[in-house]
């Protein structure tokens, strides 16, 4: 049995992690296709070492881009790549171009393509990902859905027949993480002579929000009138705009940071007072860690964390302030994401141990 696994992007790496361990404890042929959508090291090759993943066996350089021309280059290299080695399953990850891009490339070819984390829906069609999932699922030959209400967005979509729930497999690396950092503070705590409890970990990082130099400026004025110092663990491309149109990720309360290592970021929110950002992965792992998140965005594909109470969706400065200074939610031991065994049942679909 042999799996090619692409992905490219931070949230995909997470997510690859558990199904590498898992697929190799199964004895599967697991070759890992990186298509280097993100390249900077913190973004990419660190989570490899932090979390254990095998080394890519194949790397396809891309870089950035705009959307077209960063999925037609790996349009046109993925052929030569699957062609090399016919795996009986091509797996794709999430909702980047990588996913996109690796499918088409896989169905053309009349490869089974297997999409983990299918379902998930925003209904905003100005997303990239929001056209990016749609289009996996529905070329996709299997449907690995993470939750229930996913499950249901399939059925909707005339989907079912090709749909199995494994779970989430983020929430397998993040217990995992999470015992592995458990008694540890944050190295950001030392670093920025911060108190536990005592800051805000953010990231922002969606075109809706950084794009439009307004926008950005709003929310960093924003975080920056919070009465707790606010870490914004900035990518390069927020970086590049913010400096681009002279506005300040550092002022007020606001401190601009790189991205952290997968475990130092666990670390970090665990160690705050909560969590501000437009990250789908970092909503669903604040509320794994019961800690309270703030999403800058008119909606998420992580509608449980809402009807949970664990998140809220903000858009203007004054309810970014609410919302984070509102109290903290109540306990739950619901668990829409899984039991943190998902990477298993994967496979095991896959090798056609269960289904």
């Amino acid at each position: 049995m042999k799996i090619v696994s692409v992905v490219g992007a931070r949230p995909q790496f997470v997510k690859l992690a558990p199904i590498d361990h898992a697929a190799r404890a199964a004895g599967v042929d697991h070759v890992i296709v990186h298509t280097g959508q993100h390249y900077d090291p913190m973004l990419s090759d660190v989570f490899f070492d932090d979390l254990g993943i095998s080394k890519p066996d194949v790397h396809l350089g891309v870089g950035s881009g705009s959307h077209g021309v960063q999925t037609g280059s790996m349009l046109a290299a993925l052929d030569a790549v699957f062609d090399e080695h016919r795996p009986d399953w091509v797996l794709v990850y999430g909702d980047t171009n990588s996913t996109v891009a690796a499918a088409l490339s896989a169905v053309k070819m009349h490869i089974p393509v297997a999409h983990l984390e299918a379902g998930l829906r925003s209904f905003n069609r100005r997303m990239p990902e929001e056209h990016n999932r749609v289009l996996t699922d529905h070329a996709a030959d299997l449907l690995l859905a993470p939750t229930e209400v996913a499950v249901e967005h399939l059925a909707h979509e005339g989907l079912s027949a090709r749909t199995v729930l494994v779970g989430d497999v983020m929430t397998d690396v993040l217990f995992q993480v999470r015992d592995q950092v458990a008694g540890t503070p944050s190295p950001l705590i030392d670093e920025l002579g911060l108190e536990p409890g005592g800051f805000y970990v953010a990231t922002i990082h969606r075109p809706d929000n950084t794009d439009d130099p307004s926008r950005l400026a709003e929310i960093a004025a924003g975080l920056a009138d919070l009465g707790k110092p606010v870490v914004l663990l900035a990518h390069p491309r927020v970086v590049a705009r913010a400096a681009a149109h002279g506005i300040a990720l550092t002022q007020g309360s606001l401190i601009a940071h790189a991205p952290l290592a997968y475990p130092d970021l666990i670390a970090a929110v665990v160690s705050s007072a909560g969590v501000v950002t437009d990250s789908g992965g970092l909503q669903k792992e604040a509320f794994l860690l019961r800690v309270p998140c703030t999403t800058v965005r008119t909606e998420t594909e992580w509608v449980e964390t809402v009807q949970l109470g664990w998140n809220v969706l903000v858009h203007t400065a004054q309810e970014i302030a609410a919302g984070v200074t509102r109290e903290k939610p109540t306990d739950t031991d619901e668990a829409p994401y899984g039991d943190g065994h998902a990477a298993a049942r994967v496979i095991a679909v896959l090798t056609g141990d269960s289904r």
